[in-house]
């Protein structure tokens, strides 16, 4: 049954695929974030239809642009890389999520047409998407801010009040990048911890100007334990695929092209450099 909006986002004639979800530990989440600036200019200028990226990473924590701000940022990371975890700084707002191989990262790119694509059309599109990717298990997914999550937003998505995924937008060279981090297996709650954790670390219960999120790692689980399933990223992967063959003519499996290899080039050296300038006042 379709369920989505004829002027739903995710309808597309064509729907590029690049799947780089079991690339193993040694893909580095900085590599995703150039990817999709990357993309962002090549559907931009119409050199690629709308693209959908998965992507999974081992061991992560990635924080955003305001977390380097945490007065003792340096004890926070070194917390997190003592628990096991590769920390990187991303090129776009919101607060640290954690990624780790039970998290399935969701990249939806469309070119932002002169009309223009709202913010919240480029949000829709994506709870579109997971509302249809999971219509089978009958769950009522919510978007609104789960407050004492991380990365709180106005379109975290939950079930029953507990926060699985949080939706992020990047907008760049007339292209817009949706992503959405989906909890599929493991802990919630535990991810949440390592969190909470890690501000109480960073902040010390110093007052600052922006206020932290604080977290309370129950507002938090996976998609397995709200849906009392066997769920894997796997299978979630499969029900995308089903969902963008329902609303479009034609996927196209795909890699980075020749030209999108050399700018992708230039944007890692930019995610580098930035990471580098966080890292470099710790050492």
């Amino acid at each position: 049954m379709d369920l989505l909006q004829p002027s739903s986002l995710i309808n597309q004639p064509q729907w590029r695929i690049i799947d780089q979800s079991s690339l193993g530990p040694q893909f580095d989440a900085k590599h995703s974030f150039a990817i999709d600036d990357t993309l962002c200019a090549s559907v931009g200028k119409n050199e690629s239809p709308a693209t959908v990226r998965t992507w999974v990473h081992h061991q992560t924590i990635v924080l955003g642009i305001q977390d380097t701000k945490l007065p003792f940022l340096e004890d926070g990371v070194q917390f997190l890389k003592d628990q096991g975890y590769h920390v990187i700084v991303r090129n776009s707002g919101g607060l640290a999520v954690v990624l780790d191989q039970g998290v399935l990262n969701i990249s939806l790119i469309f070119p932002d047409s002169k009309k223009g694509i709202d913010i919240d059309r480029g949000y829709d599109a994506m709870l579109d998407l997971i509302k249809d990717m999971l219509k089978d298990y009958g769950a009522i997914i919510e978007a609104r801010e789960i407050v004492g999550s991380y990365c709180p937003g106005s379109y975290d998505l939950s079930i029953n009040g507990k926060k699985f995924a949080g939706i992020s937008q990047r907008r760049l060279r007339n292209g817009v990048a949706v992503q959405i981090y989906l909890c599929v297996t493991g802990s919630g709650e535990e991810r949440a911890d390592l969190i909470r954790q890690f501000y109480e670390v960073s902040l010390k219960n110093e007052q600052t100007k922006f206020t932290f999120p604080a977290i309370k790692p129950e507002t938090m689980s996976s998609l397995s334990d709200l849906l009392d399933v066997n769920l894997t990223v796997e299978k979630l992967l499969y029900n995308l695929l089903l969902t963008l063959k329902d609303h479009s003519k034609e996927l196209i499996p795909s890699a980075l092209t020749v030209v999108e290899q050399q700018i992708f080039q230039q944007n890692i050296v930019r995610m580098n450099d930035r990471n580098d300038k966080v890292f470099a006042k710790m050492s």
